[in-house]
């Protein structure tokens, strides 16, 4: 059975769990933003930014540098392959389920056609 870090998952997917981080990250993934731009171009507080960013260096997804008077802000080093393998071992678990649902269902199905068909007569 896997292992997981569950404080980092928790970490990871509370990061996650909001619109504007996620947008945070998509946005650096094409460049490399100061926390001005990104409050800037998700039209919030620079105070605003500074805490969804600081969220994001918690989980390990963003990295920021201050040179002078301005942070820079990137994507963390870390990948998020722990996350992507929980979410796959549950898939896989809610992908068995639906596949077992569906025969139940055309089990049904075929017994209520044969019902129909026997009161027909």
């Amino acid at each position: 059975m896997v292992q997981y870090n569950e404080t980092r998952l928790d970490a990871s997917f509370a990061a996650l769990s909001d619109a504007t981080r996620r947008g945070v990250l998509e946005q650096l993934g094409r460049a490399d933003a100061s926390i001005t731009d990104l409050a800037e171009k998700f039209h919030i507080t620079l105070t605003g930014m500074k805490k969804h960013v600081s969220v994001l260096e918690r989980a390990g997804l963003v990295t920021t540098e201050k040179v002078g008077r301005v942070r820079t802000c990137r994507l963390g080093l870390r990948a998020l392959e722990e996350e992507a393998a929980w979410i796959e071992r549950h898939r896989g678990l809610w992908s068995a389920r639906f596949d077992e649902l569906d025969k139940v269902v055309e089990e049904l199905k075929r017994k209520e056609k044969a019902d129909g068909r026997k009161k027909t007569r």
